[in-house]
């Protein structure tokens, strides 16, 4: 009866696995910005350069969101992902801790302006955009800035060369979003995703 016991849990933990590392690293990520006591600064000139790991797992729908503490909330349906970035002046804007909202960028309530989100992908407790690469042409997101909600569609996705900074495609008469992380299973490339305001 014991050992019966023992093999259901463990074959209900070896299941939820991949879950429970991401319930785990989401509560790091949220503890250390909670805790941290780290002057981070955040660099003007900010490197988009990341790691890149290769694991396919099921995404994990967060926990509602304060959102009285972001200057804005990301949310992509397909690949479940919902969190908030911080001001360009906040030392937790940095990709180290959070999805980054990068300087020079443009907030949604800006016409023809490009607001540029950057973040991790790989399975690191700060690797928010690690499903990005799920994403389609005509998928949508949305980000929730000072009590409105501006939706976007995806109307563009290429990779670049990991040098260090990226050059974004865009129609410049239309208010965009956009994605930056690297390309999954590729150490010398990042993936860009051009979303356009509906």
């Amino acid at each position: 009866m014991l050992f019966g016991s023992l093999l259901v849990f463990g074959g209900i933990v070896v299941l939820n696995w991949p879950k429970l590392v991401d319930i785990r690293n989401d509560l790091y990520s949220d503890m250390l910005i909670l805790f941290s006591d780290q002057n981070v600064e955040v660099v003007e000139n900010v490197p988009i350069t990341q790691d890149v790991a290769t694991t396919v797992e099921d995404p994990v729908v967060e926990e509602p969101i304060d959102y009285s503490k972001y200057l804005g909330v990301l949310e992509i349906p397909r690949v479940h992902l919902k969190r908030g970035f911080y001001n360009t002046d906040n030392k937790y804007n940095d990709i180290k801790y959070n999805v980054m909202f990068l300087p020079g960028s443009d907030l949604p309530d800006v016409q023809n302006g490009n607001l540029i989100l950057v973040a991790h992908s790989g399975t690191g407790y700060n690797s928010y955009f690690r499903y990005l690469y799920r994403l389609n042409i005509g998928d949508t997101a949305s980000v929730t800035y000072n009590g409105n909600v501006y939706n976007y569609r995806i109307v563009n996705i290429y990779n670049v060369d990991k040098v260090g900074w990226v050059d974004v495609v865009r129609n410049e008469s239309k208010t965009c979003l956009t994605l930056i992380t690297c390309t999954k299973d590729d150490d010398n490339h990042q993936t860009i995703y051009v979303a356009e305001l509906e």
